[in-house]
């Protein structure tokens, strides 16, 4: 186990240290771009024309998705940072979770049938605070409830929420049944790991 944790924490810190240089050069990019458009610096200097060459057509497929959302073509550079940024804090996140997963899964097995029970139960109400955050975080983005990306989200949640919002009365357009399941939902999970 202990090799494992080595391991996978050796692989996450060589993994944080690539995304950091990458952040960092869509950092210099984002700079040069905004002082090449504002005309910081001159359109015919050797920066400005480097950008053109190199920068412009790494930039082009990220500017075209960004105009067709309704951006400025000037803000795709700092889009794309934000995406790498945003996804490598997801990427990390991820991989965190699921060394924290595999080293639980580890202890539980060693523990026999009720390592194993123990485990099933958390990894339950995991899946279902996901849900419930997921859930939550699409209702405030310009997303279906019936794509792909979050229908197993509405599914897994709705269960839950439905006799909370029978119960809890609407605040204004404020529905506070996702804030109020998570918390039972690890008040539950909590006296099932007391009685076990």
């Amino acid at each position: 186990m202990d090799t494992f944790m080595s391991g996978a924490s050796a692989v996450i810190q060589v993994l944080r240290g690539a995304l950091l240089s990458i952040a960092v050069v869509f950092g210099v990019i984002c700079i040069l771009d905004w002082a090449v458009r504002a005309r910081k610096i001159s359109p015919f200097n050797a920066v400005a024309r480097f950008c053109r060459a190199t920068v412009d057509p790494f930039i082009a497929p990220i500017e075209r998705k960004v105009v067709r959302a309704g951006g400025t073509p000037a803000s795709a550079p700092l889009w794309a940072l934000v995406a790498v940024v945003v996804g490598g804090i997801l990427l990390l996140s991820f991989l965190d979770f699921i060394t924290i997963q595999v080293a639980r899964s580890i202890i539980a097995s060693q523990n026999g049938a009720a390592g194993i029970f123990h485990l099933l139960v958390s990894w339950t109400f995991t899946i279902l605070k996901i849900a419930l955050i997921v859930r939550v975080i699409s209702s405030w983005l310009p997303i279906s409830p019936f794509s792909r990306w979050v229908r197993w989200s509405y599914q897994l949640s709705e269960p839950i929420l439905s006799p909370l919002r029978r119960i809890v009365p609407n605040l204004g357009g404020l529905d506070i049944t996702p804030i109020l399941a998570y918390f039972l939902l690890s008040l539950t999970e909590s006296l099932l790991h007391r009685l076990m």
